[in-house]
């Protein structure tokens, strides 16, 4: 009879203890989302390039623009980058004939509503990785979106190693983000 005691104990504290890391684990999932995972890939229909870092594109029916997560290409301002860099985005996407698939991070939206997603081309190269190693992007990180920084940072050497586009000697002068400071939009 102890015998049976002894296992009915050991079956209620494992149950007790399953129950215990169960809850501890949907707590804690809850409590911190961005420790999910998020949806993966969304396909998307290319409809407008805005300028080197931000598209507006057609998923799930729905039209919504995108911020390229990771880089910060010249404003339009910004002349002549910011032009060349558009132009630059709009030519790697012509081959794709605006098929392309998001790619997202632990954060979704920026503070503007835009989508944040990295951004595959029908040949499944990384568009974003692409603007940097041309010369066309800088590297720009915000955690906690930083799944591709190293790769970033990479193409950013080799491309300013090579004095590439914004990196040559008639290179761009002032980085976008000070460029923005100084002229903010009405």
């Amino acid at each position: 009879m102890a015998r049976k005691e002894s296992k009915l104990k050991t079956v209620n504290l494992i149950a007790v203890v399953f129950f215990i890391l169960a809850s501890v684990f949907y707590l804690v999932h809850e409590k911190y989302p961005f420790l999910r995972k998020q949806a993966a890939e969304a396909s998307s229909t290319v409809v407008t390039v805005h300028d080197g870092d931000t598209i507006s594109v057609v998923t799930g029916g729905k039209q919504e623009k995108v911020r390229l997560i990771g880089i910060d290409a010249p404003e339009i301002g910004q002349k002549p980058w910011g032009y060349e860099a558009k132009k630059q985005l709009e030519k790697l996407l012509g081959p794709s004939g605006g098929e392309v698939t998001m790619e997202f991070d632990l954060e979704k939206r920026d503070k503007h509503g835009r989508l944040l997603a990295y951004i595959r081309l029908k040949d499944g190269s990384l568009l974003n990785l692409l603007m940097v190693k041309n010369g066309y992007a800088l590297l720009y990180t915000i955690p906690p979106n930083l799944k591709y920084v190293n790769e970033l940072r990479e193409a950013q050497s080799e491309a300013r190693e090579k004095r590439l586009g914004v990196w040559s000697a008639e290179g761009l002068k002032e980085r976008p983000q000070d460029y923005r400071r100084d002229n903010p939009r009405m």
